[in-house]
């Protein structure tokens, strides 16, 4: 059998590139340097369109990441009309903060200085991510400070227009206490690189409450009810912080789920999210 059937172009090719150099930074006490790596899915169709982008921000309690771990569902994002970034950032056993952050928003001035070359509207950003990524998104979209623009891009700006945080640790210092067998290994201390009970000054610079204003762009924050590792108190916490400065803010919980659960990679959630960004950066 033959068949010939006509197709008109309605839509964008979108094209995914893997381990994108976006920076480049100190490694083993300063003798070496790393490249810091993105994936990226953006649109080819041979127009001068441009899409907005958003950047995910991979979780792992700040010691481990997987940037492609969830390109599948990131996809789905991507074909809604976004171009979709999935960025690399040092851990907690490669450098204490505030260096995660300034590596996620190094990553945003590259993308904003490549825009043409990836078909982003550089004033359309928007940044998620779970778990310790939900804290560096939630940070990402509150932080101005120039001491966490650092590195290459600096006639970029950093900021961005709107935060989706996944069960993101808000406030160290309402943060349950780690287990005592865990000492200075809990993630949080190895991210700060001490006890944040003994510092309030490295907890005050880590912690997104502290950093909230009434310009804070507009945020949908997702957390499960059931959150046995950052409890659901501390995303019903952000909510309520911003809500006070009069900000856009939405929390969804989703009930009994834990951490990580496999409920927030159902279409339902993500539908959410992906009316979120299009009502904000579209």
């Amino acid at each position: 059998m033959k068949k010939t059937i006509e197709i008109k172009a309605e839509r964008a090719q979108f094209v995914t590139m893997t381990d994108i150099s976006y920076a480049q930074v100190d490694q083993w006490y300063g003798h070496c340097k790393k490249d810091l790596k993105l994936d990226l899915i953006y649109p080819e169709d041979h127009t001068k369109k441009r899409y907005p982008c958003i950047v995910w921000i991979c979780g792992g309690a700040w010691l481990t990441i997987n940037k492609s771990a969830h390109l599948a569902y990131l996809s789905k994002l991507a074909l809604s009309g976004f171009v979709v970034a999935s960025v690399e950032y040092r851990t907690s056993n490669e450098a204490f903060f505030p260096s995660q952050i300034q590596d996620v928003k190094a990553a945003i001035r590259y993308l904003k200085a490549n825009a043409e070359r990836y078909r982003i509207n550089p004033k359309k950003f928007g940044v998620m991510g779970e778990s310790a990524g939900g804290h560096l998104s939630s940070l990402a979209a509150l932080t101005t400070a120039k001491k966490f623009d650092v590195g290459d891009n600096l006639n970029q700006s950093s900021t961005v227009q709107a935060a989706c945080p996944w069960y993101p640790p808000a406030n160290f210092n309402s943060f349950p206490l780690p287990p005592e067998e865990y000492g200075m290994a809990a993630p949080e201390n190895l991210l700060l690189g001490c006890d944040p009970k003994k510092n309030p000054k490295a907890v005050k610079e880590a912690n997104p409450v502290d950093y909230i204003t009434k310009k804070a762009p507009p945020f949908l924050i997702i957390h499960g009810s059931d959150d046995h590792t950052v409890p659901h108190a501390q995303g019903n916490e952000l909510h309520d912080a911003l809500e006070a400065k009069g900000c856009d803010v939405t929390l969804i919980t989703i009930k009994d789920a834990d951490h990580a659960d496999i409920r927030f990679f159902q279409d339902q959630v993500w539908d959410e999210i992906i009316n979120f960004f299009t009502s904000v950066l579209k």
